[in-house]
């Protein structure tokens, strides 16, 4: 496992920590009134910090601060429509590109927006409510999202084909992919890896949120994956493994060099990561749906003791 390099603690580290405990905390805000996905919040948000902080070279938003209502699907006859990756800074072949693969994770990436000063606070009041962009599992319209994830694997597969047209155009911006561990039980996560390896695709960075939780329980239970880093290499992949709440390792992961091949780091994360109290819940933590008032004046208390 790649440790940091302590003479690399340079202020940006504090920056991206900063905002990483921004999100998390939004996050548990959001959650506190409506319930949600918190533990992906937790065991991401270095990792989003980090992305958005520095790993990646991304232009000013050009969204609205407040998204608009959805106004269909985009065509020639919907000029209104808004796409979500405005809020990512408009397409160019310098800058780079990114695309959140598990689209449950669109509450972390909104408070990753709103952190950054990419979004409003206040399109979250809209959040999940009938036609509105800012959903729960994010769409292509949606703030900061690139694509329908549709299956998992889909997205990955779309980026594989972007970082390859982004090659033959020449351009000079990197494709970066988001991705969970549950969906490397996927074949199609594979089938793309593979296939970015055979096309010597190394525009391409791919991050793992390695949390060892899924909807049906712990990972290792539903269907393990280890070794995962034998399995990228595997398939063509350069593969580099870190503690995913470790900042400096993270920025140490992406300086690997892999002419000809994607890179790939795993994040071994904690689904508790920063809010102990989710440790109660364990292992059914994918989505917290208070019970009763009194759970949800625990997490209350929690979040207060953030502030």
């Amino acid at each position: 496992m790649t440790q940091a390099d302590p003479r690399r603690n340079d202020g940006w580290i504090a920056d991206c920590q900063k905002l990483a405990d921004g999100i998390r905390k939004r996050v548990l805000s959001h959650t506190v009134t409506h319930g949600g996905y918190l533990s992906q919040a937790c065991s991401s948000a270095e990792v989003f910090g980090y992305l958005y902080g520095r790993g990646m070279n991304l232009g000013p938003s050009e969204g609205p601060l407040v998204p608009p209502p959805f106004s269909g699907a985009p065509s020639r006859n919907n000029p209104d429509h808004t796409s979500g990756m405005l809020y990512n800074g408009r397409r160019a072949a310098d800058k780079d590109r990114f695309f959140l693969s598990p689209t449950h994770y669109a509450m972390t990436l909104y408070a990753t927006l709103i952190e950054s000063g990419r979004l409003g606070k206040d399109g979250l009041d809209q959040f999940n409510t009938d036609g509105s962009t800012v959903e729960m599992i994010g769409g292509e319209h949606s703030p900061g999202h690139e694509t329908n994830g549709g299956s998992f694997g889909q997205t990955i597969s779309q980026a594989a084909g972007v970082a390859w047209a982004r090659r033959r155009k020449g351009d000079s911006g990197k494709v970066w992919v988001f991705l969970s561990d549950g969906e490397c039980q996927e074949g199609q996560t594979w089938e793309a890896i593979m296939t970015m390896a055979f096309q010597k695709l190394d525009n391409i960075h791919i991050v793992v949120d390695n949390n060892g939780q899924q909807v049906d329980g712990r990972t290792e239970e539903v269907m393990g994956l280890e070794p995962l880093d034998d399995k990228f290499r595997a398939f063509g992949a350069v593969v580099v493994r870190v503690d995913g709440h470790d900042i400096a390792a993270l920025d140490n992961a992406y300086q690997t060099p892999h002419p000809g091949k994607p890179l790939v780091v795993i994040a071994d994360t904690r689904p508790t990561q920063g809010i102990t109290l989710l440790e109660q819940r364990y292992p059914n933590l994918h989505y917290v749906r208070f019970k009763n008032e009194d759970e949800r004046s625990r997490y209350a208390a929690a979040l207060k003791e953030m502030e």
